[in-house]
């Protein structure tokens, strides 16, 4: 049979066994996907909400797995959400339509980074930088319920309880992966796991045979089909192929978000505390003078930032870069002293691994690399520290993704201003971007498709730009503003999602709204645990939520809970970010719009994102409230607008509480 019927006749059973209804949108997908993996051009595919995108990029790949069963297709998604929905949900349904329809039912493994497991060693003979906060004896059994318990008996006391959680996981011979741990904390998850450059190796490792690291890899290099993350495929992409089994085709989900997460990837920060930490493991085996010019140096880098000013650094002879220096001199001798010694020390193995680190990073930020940022940023409970950034990552995805295999991008919102090209050159794909790093002159074949939504946005939700506002300021949320978002959220009864530029803004809203409508239930990100406020706000239909970035997507709210989405201003960067600030200025540099290319192409990015809460389901109906009258009186609102699901459109405040209104009603 061919792939592309093959496809078509898995995704339809695909469809009837979740009891799914057929999408046109989603089958053209699925063609087009073939097709790629097939060996065609790369592909962007923007898949609005409701198109069923997961099954729409999965049936192609069983079909081409049953019928080419020696490659291998990776998966790679942004959020730990998705990637548990596609193990637990689409990919066992995929599967079950596959072995209806050819007998054959294709391998699968999910496949993370190394900290997202237990260490066996770590847990059961490690002593972790943090072990001297633990408590120990009896005591722990009451840590585990005490509410009134210190922190560190706390910490304790789930280090316990994942300690016997992972001997669990090493009978059983399961992977010991974090997402199924007992609930914890990051301090306490850092006493079982361990990071990449202090990893013994297995053949070092007194638990390598029972290792769950490589039992993961050694699941997913037998698995036709492996799940895994941004982050692990620009790993793979900068260490040459050496994080991911071999594969011949790459999906990427969730990829309006994949130059974020591969610029995670491949950033550093050093701290002051850091080179403190590593000196005060490093002491049993360093001579007193070597030590003390270790902490010494932790103290000059201190200094250092606290003389240095919070922007980017590029005098490559300055005061930071100098210190730079330093540290990554008495590091480099940290480290030729760690070396040798007995080889079954472990413990100093180590401590050398991490004094490395520091070495590395030092020297890569002294660098002053002009295709890097260097920058000074303040950290609210932890003082300043240096940061790098590449300037660009789509030299690197250009050359260590797109230039080996077929891959296929994939997002809701991948269209900017209705155009696939701005995207495409921040993948590496077009422009000058697309040769950076890379001596080929002929960029990769790629093309866009946009298969729409099922959903009838111009019936389903109105777009309602306040243009009688004034546009916003500085100085934060103003009384304007704040009336608005009462009268709004009262007309609609509460049931809203409120989408604001800064924590002081969401925060300023909720005291106001909690005053003017006493009756109404408002939460605000920073109440509780944000997977806490998202619950309640989806049990409580009249609740409503206020918060900031991270609510602007992933949060899915279908019907009556979710009728009103409040955003108070487009969600421009912030004007002093040292990385993105240079992204504009090279633009700048080539003749392009650096606004437009970089702060124009992420707000529209978060807005397209933002506004999609709205509208989950076909009978979904409601109102995107835009506070920000720039939408429609700067130049580039149009741009904006056409990123953003076609809403029917008014300005009038008295039509959008009218619809809220009736909403209400029915």
């Amino acid at each position: 049979m061919p792939e592309t019927d093959l496809t078509e006749a898995i995704l339809a059973a695909a469809v009837e066994g979740i009891h799914g209804a057929q999408r046109p949108g989603q089958h053209e997908m699925a063609a087009a996907v073939a097709e790629t993996l097939a060996g065609g051009d790369h592909l962007l595919v923007q898949a609005g909400t409701g198109t069923g995108k997961s099954l729409g990029y999965l049936a192609p790949a069983l079909a081409h797995l049953v019928q080419a069963p020696q490659d291998r297709v990776i998966v790679a998604t942004a959020t730990l959400a998705l990637q548990s929905q596609l193990a637990h949900s689409d990919i066992p349904a995929a599967l079950d339509a596959c072995a209806t329809v050819t007998g054959k039912r294709p391998s699968h493994a999910v496949l993370k980074g190394r900290t997202n497991y237990a260490c066996l060693y770590r847990a059961r003979d490690g002593q972790g930088p943090e072990q001297d906060t633990l408590i120990g004896g009896s005591d722990l059994a009451v840590a585990l319920t005490s509410s009134a318990a210190d922190p560190a008996s706390k910490v304790g006391a789930e280090v316990v309880a994942l300690r016997g959680w992972v001997e669990e996981q090493a009978v059983a011979r399961g992977l010991a992966d974090r997402d199924d741990a007992p609930t914890h904390t990051a301090q306490a998850w850092a006493q079982v796991s361990i990071p990449v450059r202090e990893c013994l190796g297995v053949q070092r490792c007194p638990f390598g045979s029972e290792c769950f690291v490589e039992r993961s890899r050694d699941t997913a290099r037998s698995a036709q089909l492996v799940v895994t993350n941004h982050a692990l495929l620009a790993i793979d992409a900068m260490h040459g192929g050496t994080a991911l089994p071999e594969h011949e085709a790459v999906i990427v989900d969730e990829a309006h978000e994949l130059v974020s997460r591969v610029t995670g990837a491949a950033s550093h920060e050093l701290s002051p505390q850091l080179i403190e930490r590593v000196g005060r493991r490093c002491l049993s085996w360093l001579d007193d003078e070597l030590a003390l010019e270790f902490l010494d140096a932790g103290e000059a880098l201190r200094a250092a930032l606290d003389e240095a000013p919070l922007e980017r650094i590029e005098d490559a002879d300055g005061p930071l870069p100098t210190t730079l220096r330093l540290v990554r001199d008495v590091a480099r001798r940290v480290v030729s002293a760690m070396g040798g010694g007995d080889d079954s020390d472990n413990d100093r193995k180590q401590a050398a691994a991490a004094a490395k680190e520091v070495f590395d990073i030092a020297e890569q930020l002294a660098r002053i690399d002009p295709h890097d940022v260097v920058w000074v940023s303040e950290r609210e409970r932890s003082g300043r520290q240096v940061n790098q950034a590449p300037l660009s990552v789509a030299g690197l995805m250009r050359t260590g993704i797109f230039a080996k295999r077929p891959v296929v991008l994939t997002s809701a919102t991948l269209s900017i201003g209705g155009s696939f090209d701005a995207v495409a050159s921040t993948v590496g794909l077009t422009g000058a971007q697309a040769s950076e790093g890379d001596d080929e002159t002929e960029p990769p074949r790629w093309r866009g498709l946009d298969v729409g939504s099922p959903f009838d946005y111009g019936r389903q939700g109105i777009l309602y730009v306040a243009k009688a506002l004034p546009p916003p300021s500085r100085d934060g949320i103003g009384p304007d503003t704040l009336a608005e978002v009462a009268e709004l959220l009262w007309a609609a009864g509460g049931r809203t999602l409120g989408l604001f530029a800064s924590q002081r803004a969401a925060e300023a809203a909720a005291v106001h709204c909690r005053r003017e409508l006493p009756d109404a239930e408002i939460l605000c990100q920073g109440d509780a645990q944000l997977g806490e406020l998202t619950r309640r706000f989806i049990a409580e239909p009249a609740t409503s939520l206020f918060g900031t970035l991270s609510l602007w997507q992933g949060v899915d709210v279908p019907g009556d809970t979710c009728r009103l989405v409040i955003i108070d201003k487009i969600p421009f960067p912030r004007p002093d970010d040292p990385l993105l600030q240079a992204r504009q200025r090279a633009v700048a540099e080539r003749g392009g719009n650096g606004f437009m290319a970089v702060a124009a192409t992420h707000a529209a990015l978060l807005l397209a994102q933002g506004s999609g809460r709205l509208i989950r389901r076909l009978s979904d109906r409601g109102v995107v409230a835009m506070l920000d009258p720039r939408l429609i009186t700067a130049r580039y609102g149009s741009y904006l607008r056409a990123s953003m699901p076609p809403f029917w459109m008014t300005t009038d405040r008295e039509t959008a509480i009218g619809a809220l209104r009736r909403l209400g009603e029915q």
